[in-house]
């Protein structure tokens, strides 16, 4: 089997002291694991960074057996966010997500697309609200809707809007701006929305398919406090 494609690398690990297992996710075939021969060498590991996009050769005899690649730089997304602790940690977690919420050799070129619409994403003023948006989207695009508008009551108090749970369980209020996304959001109401939309994956997505919740993604989360 031999194909070129691109792709955006989502995982990397040490196979021996020259190579590396990656995992990209790719435009026309999906998410894909291969050998990386040379991947700890000094001459690519500076650009071989979670997030960057690469045009892939694929190399396997057969679908039974690991596969090799060669890479070559498309453009490198991640090194423009070095500075930035929390936008490097929301890389790190959407690149888990991908990883861990999607299917081998699953062609899907809308999240393929979703991704490059991520590293956008990243360079706008609201990017933390942003992005709580895109991780509804890719849930979406895996077949898990959270539909907040049709679970909530609108409330208005003291000329004040209040969306609150319809639940006789749980009757938290809901963030305003995820239900109306033109409502601004302060960091508290974000941090929230971020738990919201963690809780719904952790009960929708990932309990029910034996899955543990990405630390990378508890670990952004807790850089926005």
């Amino acid at each position: 089997m031999h194909w070129d494609d691109s792709g955006f690398l989502i995982s990397k690990n040490k196979y021996n002291e020259n190579s590396l297992i990656v995992e990209v996710f790719t435009k026309d075939h999906g998410k894909t694991s291969g050998i990386l021969f040379g991947g700890s060498s000094r001459k690519i590991k500076n650009y071989l960074q979670i997030g960057n996009n690469f045009y892939t050769n694929y190399n396997a005899k057969n679908n039974s057996k690991i596969g090799y690649f060669k890479f070559e730089i498309i453009k490198a997304e991640t090194p423009f966010f070095f500075d930035n602790k929390k936008k490097l940690s929301c890389i790190t977690s959407a690149m888990q997500l991908i990883k861990i919420l999607t299917a081998e050799s699953q062609p899907n070129e809308k999240i393929y697309d979703l991704i490059k619409n991520f590293f956008l994403i990243l360079n706008t003023d609201d990017w933390v609200k942003n992005y709580i948006f895109w991780e509804l989207k890719l849930f979406s695009l895996l077949g898990y809707n959270l539909e907040l508008k049709k679970m909530v009551t609108k409330k208005i108090i003291n000329e004040n809007i209040f969306y609150q749970l319809n639940s006789s369980t749980d009757n938290r209020n809901i963030p305003n701006f995820l239900i109306e996304q033109n409502f601004s959001a302060n960091n508290d109401e974000l941090a929230q929305g971020l738990r919201l939309v963690g809780d719904f994956l952790e009960k929708s997505i990932l309990k029910p398919n034996n899955l543990s919740h990405p630390i990378s993604r508890l670990q952004f989360v807790s850089s926005l406090k």
